[in-house]
This record gives C-alpha cells, structure tokens and sequence, in this order.
C-alpha cells in the first residue's frame, strides 16, 4: 500500500500485520476521531484525525528501523481515544483535566477487547510484550523526553498550523541511538524545542484549547445527563455522537445554547478577576538530547535558562473563563 503522509511524504507500506491492523474497525475508527478534539470551530480548516496521526507514529518507527513489535505499539496506541479525544477529560468524571490520560487508563482493556487481539495472535505476536511500553524507548517516554508520539503529534500540529513547512530539516537532524531521540547538533535541537513551546502555548495549552475543551464537555456531559447519549456512544466517533444529540437541539434551549457555545459563537473572556468558570489545561514541554562538543547533552545542560521555561511550562495551564 502506498501511503502519502504530510509531514514524511510518500512511504510504501507492506507488513501484512500492518496492513491488516490498519484495516481493522478499532483503527479505522480513528479516521472519524479528531486529534484536538473540536477545534475547526476555533481554526478553520485544521482539523485532522487520530488516525493520520496513529499512522504517523508508526511510519517514523518504521523510518528508523524499529522492530515490528515497536511500530505496532505505535500504530495502537491512540485506539482507546475516545469522541473528541482530549475532550472526553472534561465529561467524564474519571478525566483529569490536568493530566489528559483517561486513554491511556483504559487503554490495556480497551486494545484486549478488540479485534487488535487476534491480528497479534495469528501472526503469532505477543499481546503483553506489545502493551508493555517499558519495551518501547523510542515509542513512548515521559515529558520532557522525546518519543515517537510526542515527535509526530508536535510536527504534525506544527505542518497542519503551518509553523513548518513539513518535518523533513527535523527528521534528516533526528538521530535513534540506545533507546532514546537524539538531535546531531544543538542548533537543530533548540529550534524543535522552541518549536514545541509555540505549539504548546497557542495551541494545546492555549485559550482556544481551553475554551473548546470546557464547552465541548458540557455539551458532552449535559447530552449524557439527559439521556441523549450514553456512555458507550462516548467510543464511537465525533460523528455519530453529533448526529445522535443533534435532534433535541430544538426542542431544549439549554442544549442549544451549549452547541453554540461550542461551536464558537459566544464572545469569552480569561480573567481571573470575573469569571464564571476555572479550567485546567495539560502543558507540556520538551528538553531533548543532542550532540554537542563530543557528547550527548539535554538542551537545558546548554541554554541553562530553558530549566526556568521547563519548571513553567511543566504546570497545568489555569484559565478564568466568562462567556457573553
């Protein structure tokens, strides 16, 4: 299968397990699943889907060799997401809007009760090894760390928003030696690392993060408190949730006025000093490793300022909302 990707361009896919993984209907989902959760509303013509980016993950382990376990594990690792991703924090009781991880909570149960099971296990693939990250350095690793999630969801966020033209300058400076991201010179290194603080403060932690995490979720959970949805509607896609409240929009004010809150057509403001509403964004930062003057050095060992930006950016971002 030849697949045509916006930040690695045109790559040839042939693995069988691959192909019939990306077949699957637990993977095919995803192409309904947008990455930010609802964010067209906010900006126009930057919506893209979980699936784009599952296929990212997999095709740069694929770029630097790793082994089928580790693009697998890469392939799968958003399947758990529910309707409007990251929003499902801001529904859900169990979500943390600090920590954006109720995926990554339900993950292991949600892959096992799959079909993803019994693709492994007819290619004869370890189901525990694969869901184990602690097998996977590359795939996944803790902020500020680099891995192969965080490397494509930032230069994707970063092609599609247009602060980059693709990710070609970072990839061709990316080096994957012993398990960990490597940048070959510290120049490389600090402009992925500003790179990712723009993206983080306009756009993952940002206001409009924050404003369409909060009305996206009330929408949700007053859908859910009525009885228009249910929780299980929560793990199809954004499309079928929409359709399914979408025909009590005009018969209950209070749903109304929430979907067109959502949808960005109430003026808001962020001030701590008047507001209606507080709301926790996750922030995230990154410190990556590069060589410099013979050896392997974090960016911060460098440019010692950027523990400052770390130690702050580290913190969940807090928003005082008030909508008219």
């Amino acid at each position: 299968m030849k697949y045509t990707d916006r930040v690695y361009g045109n790559i040839e896919i042939d693995e069988p397990v691959i192909l019939e993984l990306i077949n699957s209907k637990t993977i095919q989902r995803l192409k309904d699943i947008d990455q930010a959760g609802y964010f067209e509303p906010h900006f126009p013509g930057t919506a893209y889907s979980r699936f784009e980016h599952s296929i990212g993950v997999y095709l740069l382990l694929k770029m630097y060799n790793t082994s089928i376990e580790e693009q697998i594990a890469g392939l799968i690792h958003d399947v758990s997401h529910s309707a409007f991703s990251h929003c499902i924090d801001y529904v859900l009781d169990v979500g943390s809007e600090k920590q954006q991880n109720h995926q990554d909570n339900i993950f292991d149960e949600f892959v096992r009760k799959s079909e993803i099971s019994e693709i492994l296990k007819k290619y004869n693939l370890d189901l525990d090894y694969i869901l184990d990250d602690q097998n996977f350095s590359l795939k996944e690793k803790d902020l500020p760390d680099l891995c192969a999630d965080r490397i494509d969801y930032s230069l994707r966020t970063a092609t599609v928003f247009k602060e980059i033209e693709n990710g070609k300058y970072f990839i061709e400076n990316l080096l994957a030696e012993d398990g960990q991201w490597i940048f070959k010179d510290f120049e490389s290194a600090e402009k992925y690392a500003k790179l990712f603080l723009k993206l983080n403060g306009d756009y993952y932690a940002g206001l409009p993060s924050a404003v369409m995490f909060r009305t996206v979720g009330d929408y949700l959970r007053y859908a859910l408190l009525k009885s228009y949805i249910s929780e299980k509607d929560l793990y199809t896609t954004d499309k079928i949730v929409l359709k399914k409240i979408e025909s009590h929009i005009k018969n209950d004010s209070e749903l109304s006025l929430l979907f067109d809150r959502m949808n960005n057509k109430f003026g808001f403001k962020n001030d701590p000093k008047d507001y209606t509403i507080k709301i926790f964004c996750k922030s995230r930062v990154v410190d990556p490793l590069c060589k410099h003057d013979g050896k392997i050095k974090r960016f911060s060992e460098i440019n010692l300022s950027w523990n400052d930006v770390i130690k702050r950016e580290s913190e969940p971002k807090e928003y005082f909302l008030k909508f008219f």
